[in-house]
Parts: structure tokens; sequence; C-alpha cells
């Protein structure tokens, strides 16, 4: 399946209904959220450790698979001015890869500020900060996920 640019292309590209995958990328961890299947409610579900991307890829999509997800969203990390740096063509490097893998179609959202987001929620939380190094990435992935969730209410309106 296609890697998608702009947002107007992934919507239409996805389902009405079904789980969708939110992605946070780090270079030690996917942090990963899931939507319901009506495509509302983001929630963080699971953190993958990094290893090389072969075998990232493949626990990623099995993880997908069973949770049958029809689409997958990555955390675009836009540097503060709106520019893409090196991080971001890591990230688009992934998406390319793991298209070659999977039909579902990949797109993309500013995930700007998601840590930071994800980090303040967890200390409010009163989680604990060895707890917090834990979850942070699935908890970004969550914010990321619900900011696409809510973008996309918009345009099916």
């Amino acid at each position: 399946m296609a890697v998608h640019g702009d947002l107007e292309s992934f919507a239409a590209a996805l389902p009405v209904e079904g789980v969708l995958a939110g992605l946070d990328l780090g270079t030690r961890t996917i942090g990963i959220a899931l939507s319901d299947n009506r495509q509302s409610v983001g929630t963080p579900f699971d953190t993958i450790r990094r290893r090389r991307f072969a075998l990232d890829a493949q626990d990623l999509l099995e993880r997908l698979t069973l949770r049958r997800a029809v689409g997958i969203v990555l955390g675009l990390p836009l540097n503060m001015d709106g520019s893409e740096g090196p991080r971001c063509q890591s990230t688009r490097a992934f998406a390319r890869n793991l298209s070659r893998l999977t039909e579902l179609p990949i797109g993309f959202w500013d995930e700007r500020l998601s840590s930071f987001a994800a980090e303040q929620i967890l200390i409010e939380a009163g989680t604990r900060r060895a707890r917090r190094a834990e979850v942070i990435d699935k908890v970004a992935a969550g914010i990321i996920l619900q900011g696409f969730l809510d973008r996309l209410a918009e345009l099916r309106r």
C-alpha cells in the first residue's frame, strides 16, 4: 500500500470503521496506541523495544494484525518551526520500508510536543518517574492518534 504524504489522501484511503494504530517512533522504542472501531478514541496500547527494522516491523505488524488494524498513523517529529530534520527523514524511511511489508495505508500526524504533553499527563496523574519511563512512548502515541482522530472526524463531516 502507499504512504500518504497529505492528510486528505490518507483519510480517503482509510475505511470508515476499524481500528487505527498510532505510532510514536523513538530511537529505542516504538510506542503504539489503538483506536476503537468507530475511530473516535485513541488509547495507549503497548511499547516495542527497537532492535533492527526487520524484527521491529514483524513485531509491530503481528500486533496490528491481532488487533485487526486498518491503518497506521505515524507521528512526524517536525521541528518547532515546522521544518523537517533528520528525525523526520528517519520516520519517512521507516514508513516507506513498512509499506513494502503491509497493505495497510500509512499516514503522518504532526507530533510536536506529544512527548511533553504525555509527560505532563503522567506527572499530573502521580505516576512515578520509573513508571513514566516505561509508558511515556505509548502515551505519546495515544496523543498522536487522538489528534489525528479528531482531525479525521472534522474531515468526514
